[in-house]
């Protein structure tokens, strides 16, 4: 069934150079082996209109209307050895605890700017810095309640983070459904694999959550917590539904919730209820009319003034994005060492900041090799990755970047690992990367496994499902396995 794959030229997380499977999917290739290819594209077939009949869907924007899609989804899972998952868990804690620090430091005393450790101009010119929540004190001193940090790995197999979110990461509900569909539609895969399970992770969630009670709430009183959405338009919408109903909290909008002397209210049929933290799906600039944008319709009149106040906790911190645009990026592992004195344990991609003149030109003599992004933009939107453009969009882009150089970075083109996918009724190898989600109230949980993310068009690097990506159940192993 692989015969026409190649495995030379890329890392493949299953098969090795010959062919051969790699010990730990030695159990799984074999199942494979005996399955036949009416069953395939029977199971197949079954998967996806499991999705459909679920509702889970995204919205891609940009073509003529929003249209709504369901995740395409591939049965072969990326499967993590016991070890090489330990090693993640620990580099993802060290990560986001070097994060959160940075996030505390910079909203109050900004040690790592005056020790000369990351350039004052990217916080005083950085978009995503709100001097509006400078000096808050917020619960835990956590800023960070749920990160979805992106791993890729090189053409040697070797991890490195590819991208941090830590304002509204999306994508934990597919993590759970990829999982569903797969016990639904391959039961017969899971009899030989110890893996660790998703069904617990939920209880971890609502403990972190619920451990972020506001500074003045009384001892005495239980926080009562809200998914505050945009609305079912909006392109995660399956994914705060999911969240709201697993977290057992009220799903709402900014008409559900006002602010009365400095505290949230929810509005109910039974009058007014108090709100003591709200996980918000929506970005910071729609929060509050009167802090920020003024024409949103989305946010909550006098909401960071109660949040000022310490009435009320909003997670993931307001300002966050200040820690995980692509320029701040390349400084996550000097952050790893000024505030952990460690080691970074997961490195990053290379990565060349374009304001800085001498990169700038090194990079646009060679942009027809590199990656470059934009610093604000997520998605797979604004990035060109230079060895498959045309010459128009290399001019363009050297363009933009001279016009603004500090919105844009470069990075290598990196050979992302491949995995087998089963699509159009044959297998055929494509890229992938893996978001894993960091829950951090107080202490710090890594969800096992995470969403595995597959550039399903041949050839192509980008995962995003809005540029035509999709998903795979990712299993962790607990039993120790050799390396793979």
């Amino acid at each position: 069934m692989f015969k026409p794959y190649e495995t030379n030229s890329y890392f493949d997380e299953m098969l090795n150079p010959n062919g051969q499977p790699k010990d730990h999917y030695k159990s799984f290739h074999s199942m494979l082996l005996e399955v036949s290819e009416e069953e395939f594209k029977e199971k197949h077939d079954t998967a996806q209109l499991s999705f459909l009949r679920q509702g889970i869907t995204f919205t891609v924007y940009g073509e003529e209307e929003g249209t709504e899609r369901t995740m395409p989804f591939d049965f072969v899972p990326i499967i993590i050895p016991a070890e090489k998952w330990n090693m993640i868990e620990k580099g993802m804690i060290q990560r986001v605890e070097a994060l959160n620090l940075y996030l505390e430091d910079i909203y109050k005393d900004q040690l790592i700017v005056k020790d000369g450790v990351i350039p004052r101009v990217l916080i005083e010119q950085n978009p995503y810095y709100f001097k509006q929540v400078a000096g808050v004190e917020i619960p835990l001193k956590n800023h960070i309640f749920l990160a979805g940090i992106d791993l890729i790995r090189d053409e040697h197999g070797v991890y490195r983070v590819l991208e941090d979110n830590l304002r509204n990461p999306s994508g934990l509900s597919y993590v759970y459904q990829n999982r569903f569909v797969m016990r639904q539609v391959y039961p017969e895969f899971f009899s030989e694999h110890s893996l660790y399970t998703l069904e617990t992770q939920v209880t971890h969630l609502e403990s972190a959550l619920l451990s972020h009670r506001p500074l003045n709430l009384p001892e005495y009183l239980e926080p009562r917590a809200v998914l505050l959405t945009a609305g079912m338009y909006n392109s995660a919408y399956y994914d705060h539904v999911f969240l709201a109903q697993q977290l057992n909290i009220a799903l709402v909008e900014g008409r559900d919730l006002l602010v009365k002397d400095h505290v949230v209210y929810m509005k109910t049929i039974r009058g007014l209820k108090r709100v003591d933290i709200i996980y918000r799906r929506i970005d910071d600039d729609f929060l509050d009319p009167e802090a920020f944008r003024k024409d949103s319709l989305l946010g909550v009149p006098g909401l960071i003034e109660a949040y000022k106040e310490g009435n009320v906790s909003i997670l993931n911190g307001v300002g966050n994005g200040v820690a995980d645009d692509k320029a701040m990026y390349a400084y996550v592992p000097d952050m790893i060492r000024y505030y952990l004195n460690e080691d970074p344990i997961i490195p990053n991609v290379e990565t060349f900041i374009l304001s800085d003149p001498d990169q700038r030109e090194w990079v646009l003599e060679r942009l027809d090799q590199l990656v470059v992004k934009n610093v604000g933009a997520s998605g797979g939107y604004d990035m060109l990755i230079g060895p498959h453009a045309s010459e128009e969009q290399l001019e363009l882009f050297g363009k933009k970047i001279m016009e603004s150089p500090h919105q844009y970075i470069a990075q290598p083109t990196i050979k992302l690992s491949r995995a087998p996918v089963y699509q159009q009724g044959r297998f055929y190898p494509c890229h992938i990367d893996l978001r894993v989600f960091v829950m951090k109230g107080e202490k710090v949980n890594v969800l096992p496994g995470g969403l595995s993310r597959v550039a399903l068009k041949e050839g192509s690097l980008v995962v995003n499902s809005s540029q035509g990506g999709g998903g795979k159940d990712t299993w962790v192993l607990k039993e120790e396995t050799q390396h793979a």
